[in-house]
């Protein structure tokens, strides 16, 4: 930064004046837009433009080239002999877009607003002589403020240097197509704005000059002058900034600025703004359908299918395509998971990641399904069935990004069937292969007749209401478990007789316990009996512990980029193993710093045998028919399941370059499903939010600054087999270590797990964004895209029909009657008709396009 005088400013200023014609060219240009100009830019000080050669003069004989420096006002100050002061001035120059009057609501809401209670002063005479700070001290006696808000708003107004200037303005600047670069400035307007921190509310006003006034370097010829205050805090749609960028987007039309010249009274001028105002809405509308811009879209792939309706019935049409779009990248599949700045590590950890959340949920589930099905499906087949199904998709799957894993609708499939064998005394591995052979085949036949392009209804909402529907249920899941904990161990009989006494502590630690139990039940069943046989109150306390201390630790870590510790690969790379080093960490605790706290394990029996045989020849017809209802339900919800998740990997949003394949992901599910059937494994299908987690693992992440909001943009995806294929095989080598050590991983930690995986799948979220802004100040509002182009009102409108569709599918996932719960594939389907029939009655489509956009 160089250190100049004022008055060589001035010199410098006067003459890039002289030579601006030559500069800048020929003032006719057909290109505009809005110029911010910092400090010092416009000033008028004709006496020290007067004073121009005796300044130079003064410079040039200084013989010492020195000055005379002082400390006073607690700052340094640097003068000469002759009364000169040195300062320092900090311009900034920033491109601002026109006003959107179209798509965004708050510019028309704001013309209308200001112009019935702004100040406007029309050829004052006053005004003729005065500066642009005389005309701002003007302007805010006219305003009828308090004192001491006229004061502060002077000192954020105006600069306080030796020759006052504003602070911040706005004009137009105009430009050729061809360059740029070379621009000339429109020096008929200006505006000037500022956010003052004690204004109750926003306020305007505007005054037209009589005749032109010289306002500064490049304002010469001013008659039109707009002075808009804001308050400090402020939505960031409705702040300085934006306001100011409304009335110029308006001064910048030059027909406008005479008609508004010509005007003789208040009415006609207020008349004539607001009048433009609504004919810029019309005209920029029509030019936004003249060259189709895409205020919305949803996938590419979904756009084709639904411009292909007529060939929703043609048989493997859609896997044909997905064939062709997929297989020319199938080596690249492999190929990009190893070369590439920061792939081998990118990989690495998400391989570890992957190993870890589908792990402990395959354990987790196992140990449900084990109590379900009296031990018929239990962890062992679990997480066989994970390595299978994990590898098959890997390898055969369209879209590498996208788990497989078993989930709790899936889980209470297999409870129902198990519930139904017991009241018909049927054969549970016939009756549990028969309905996923008749799942199988209805995939089948979804797949083949292209039943995913369903999907082009799929909008953003709806995957949004599905993915936080997830993450409530892993929540739920969790807070359940600790509630059963807490309802055996810390509120049990025993703890409520005063009279206990001692009880003999025979079982200090987990491995303690479980030889025991091995050696009194000849098996692995870790756990004896269901009825607690002490007062074991730590044991809950400790369960709580660990399971909040594995959510803490993991998104403290996940966070610990945004941190300013360490340097910023470091921080990457830490917050990339998050949830490794939470479930290790935790797991320790549990096991060995409380080990005197007894704790159990999950149950585990490696006595039956690993695949089982389907014997479909035990079943009845009758029992083949009900089976066939059953397998049609559970094919919907894979179907909607498997999409969905699908959907929100492929979001642009990610950036994926090698497209989707949907129809034949369904088709490998098809195949898949009856594998699994026809040995006795657990089902499974993708999953909501490990398969988005898993695509922003792999991917290089941005941060961005706008208007003070910090928000994150994907610039590549690593699209890649590797991370599930390392994965799986590790998942399948840990069969290896059952029972133990992956018995010291306390249940705790499992849905300490659940819970980190339900918070972190909530980024991204834009339904939870906008649920959080019942609760959040308006001026914290973040200034994206929902917020400039829809009313607030229809924002918590629509937040309110998404809520209500939430609030009907956990009515029906959370019911405690099982049978109940198997209309929920139904409610998931039904989404799709609320969302295009329902919601648009209550909530107009342009405003739609820009709440349910999948393109932000």
């Amino acid at each position: 930064m160089k250190v100049i005088t004022e008055e060589a400013v001035e010199s410098i200023r006067c003459y890039q004046t002289e030579h601006s014609s030559s500069q800048f060219g020929s003032p006719s240009h057909n290109a505009m837009s809005l110029n911010t100009i910092g400090n010092g830019s416009c000033r008028s000080s004709p006496s020290i433009i007067n004073r121009k050669h005796q300044r130079l003069t003064n410079v040039e004989n200084r013989s010492d080239g020195g000055g005379i420096w002082s400390f006073h006002d607690n700052k340094w100050h640097l003068t000469f002999d002759d009364g000169e002061e040195v300062n320092l001035l900090y311009s900034k120059q920033e491109v601002l877009p026109l006003q959107d009057f179209d798509g965004e609501v708050r510019p028309t809401i704001d013309v209308e607003q200001f112009l019935e209670q702004c100040v406007l002063l029309l050829d004052d005479e006053a005004a003729q002589t005065s500066t642009p700070v005389d005309l701002v001290d003007l302007l805010l006696g006219k305003m009828d403020l308090p004192v001491a808000v006229v004061e502060e708003a002077k000192t954020i107004l105006v600069t306080h240097d030796i020759v006052p200037s504003l602070a911040k303005t706005i004009q137009a600047t105009y430009s050729t197509r061809d360059n740029v670069n070379i621009f000339d400035y429109d020096e008929s307007w200006l505006c000037t704005m500022g956010d003052i921190p004690s204004l109750a509310q926003r306020r305007i006003a505007i005054m037209r000059l009589k005749h032109p006034t010289n306002m500064g370097e490049t304002c010469h010829d001013v008659q039109l002058f707009v002075l808009i205050l804001c308050p400090g805090k402020e939505k960031g749609t409705k702040n300085g900034l934006e306001t100011s960028r409304t009335f110029a987007t308006l001064l910048a039309d030059v027909n406008l600025r005479r008609q508004l010249l010509e005007v003789t009274n208040e009415e006609e001028f207020k008349e004539l703004v607001l009048k433009r105002a609504k004919e810029l809405v019309i005209v920029q509308q029509q030019s936004r359908s003249s060259v189709h811009i895409k205020v919305d879209s949803l996938q590419s792939i979904n756009e084709t299918s639904c411009n292909k309706v007529k060939k929703f019935c043609q048989f493997g049409q859609g896997i044909r395509e997905d064939l062709c779009r997929r297989l020319p990248h199938y080596l690249s599949d492999y190929v990009d998971g190893i070369i590439g700045p920061k792939t081998p590590q990118k990989v690495m950890s998400t391989t570890f990641f992957l190993y870890f959340a589908c792990l402990l949920p395959a354990i987790a589930f196992g140990v449900l399904n084990d109590h379900n099905t009296n031990g018929k499906i239990g962890v062992r087949k679990v997480i066989v069935g994970q390595t299978i199904g994990g590898l098959f998709f890997a390898f055969f799957g369209g879209q590498p990004l996208l788990i497989m894993l078993t989930t709790a609708p899936l889980a209470l499939y297999i409870k129902v069937i198990s519930s139904i064998c017991d009241d018909f005394e049927l054969d549970f591995y016939a009756m549990y292969g028969c309905v996923g052979l008749w799942c199988a085949f209805f995939l089948l036949l979804f797949s083949l007749f292209n039943v995913s392009r369903l999907m082009c209804w799929c909008t953003r909402s709806t995957e949004e209401i599905f993915g936080l529907f997830i993450s409530i249920a892993f929540c739920v899941d969790a807070f359940r478990d600790t509630a059963k904990n807490f309802q055996k161990n810390y509120s049990s009989p025993q703890c409520r007789n005063d009279n206990i006494g001692d009880v003999e502590r025979n079982v200090n630690s987990t491995l303690t316990y479980y030889l025991l139990n091995q050696t009194q039940n000849g098996h692995h069943d870790v756990i004896a009996t269901d009825e607690p046989v002490e007062c074991n109150q730590a044991t809950s306390v400790l369960f709580l512990l660990l399971m909040l201390g594995t959510v803490w630790v993991g998104v403290f870590i996940f966070n610990f980029k945004k941190t300013p510790f360490l340097s910023a690969g470091k921080r990457e790379a830490l917050a990339d193993y998050a949830l490794p080093i939470a479930v290790l960490t935790m797991s320790f605790v549990g096991s060995f710093l409380f080990q005197d706290v007894k704790a159990e394990p999950f149950r585990y029996d490696d006595s039956d045998s690993v695949f089982t045989v389907t014997p479909l020849e035990r079943l009845p017809g009758l029992a083949i028919a009900g089976a066939m209802g059953l397998g049609f339900a559970l094919s919907l919800l894979i179907l909607m399941d498997q999409n969905i998740s699908s959907a929100m990997v492929n979001t642009p949003l990610n950036n994926l370059k090698k497209g989707p394949a949907y129809h034949w992901d369904l088709f490998v599910m098809a195949i898949l499903t009856a594998a699994l059937s026809a040995v006795g494994l657990p089902w499974m299908h993708a999953l909501v939010p490990h398969s988005p987690l898993h695509a922003r693992a792999l991917a290089d992440v941005e941060e961005r600054v706008h208007q003070g909001h910090v928000y994150q943009i994907i610039v590549r995806v690593r699209e890649t087999r590797l991370t599930v294929l390392f994965s799986h095989i590790l998942i399948g080598l840990s069969i290896l270590l059952l029972p133990y050590p992956l018995a010291y991983i306390p249940p705790a930690v499992l849905n300490g797990l659940f819970l980190y995986v339900a918070i972190t799948g909530l980024g991204g979220n834009q339904m939870f964004e906008r649920i959080m802004l019942f609760f959040t100040e308006q001026s914290a509002y973040p200034p994206n895209h929902y917020i400039r182009r829809v009313p607030q009102r229809k924002i918590h409108q629509f937040t309110g029909c998404q809520l209500a569709q939430l609030l009907l599918m956990c009515l029906f996932g959370f019911v405690p009657w099982p049978y109940m719960k198997m209309v929920f594939p139904v409610i998931l389907l039904s989404l799709l008709p609320i969302r295009h029939l329902v919601v648009p009655r209550l909530i107009e489509r342009r405003f739609l396009k820009a709440l349910d956009s999948s393109e932000y």
